[in-house]
């Protein structure tokens, strides 16, 4: 019996499918929010108390904090400016998450069009891009295994 379960309709395989490429696009956009929250937390905590976001150097820490930004004509300086980026980094990471968690969700009960399937993959590429070039190895994971998810629940859904 339980063969003939699998066997009586192509849906059954179809829905399987589906449920899986969900949860793969949730659980990727979960690792961009937690990376994202992760990054917000650690840049607040260092506004105060540089430690890990910030240089090896505390002298840089202080010249940063002494130094304006020319961009600004001296009403920001370089360490307010630095976590502000981090800070709407955080913010952009956690809202890429976000619709990535929206749109597994909107799968549940939707077809969802390709090019949105592109776009985010495209984007978790750009993140893997900058992560290799620019970052450490715990981002450059996360992005890695969350592109991977993408891609893997495109391709089954």
């Amino acid at each position: 019996m339980a063969r003939r379960a699998w066997a009586t309709s192509r849906s059954v395989t179809t829905t399987l499918y589906r449920r899986d490429s969900v949860y793969l696009v949730i659980i990727a956009g979960t690792i961009f929010c937690t990376l994202g929250l992760v990054h917000g937390i650690f840049t607040l905590i260092d506004w105060h108390h540089p430690r890990r976001l910030a240089p090896a150097d505390p002298n840089v820490v202080t010249q940063m904090a002494s130094t304006g930004l020319r961009l600004s004509r001296g009403r920001t300086n370089m360490w307010d400016a630095w976590i502000g980026f981090n800070l709407s980094h955080s913010l952009g990471a956690i809202l890429y998450g976000a619709v990535c968690i929206a749109t597994g969700i909107a799968m549940r009960s939707t077809t969802v069009a390709w090019p949105l399937f592109a776009a985010l993959v495209l984007i978790a590429a750009i993140y893997e891009v900058l992560a290799l070039r620019f970052w450490f190895r715990v981002p450059a994971i996360g992005i890695a295994i969350s592109g991977l998810c993408l891609v893997t629940g495109w391709l089954l859904s």
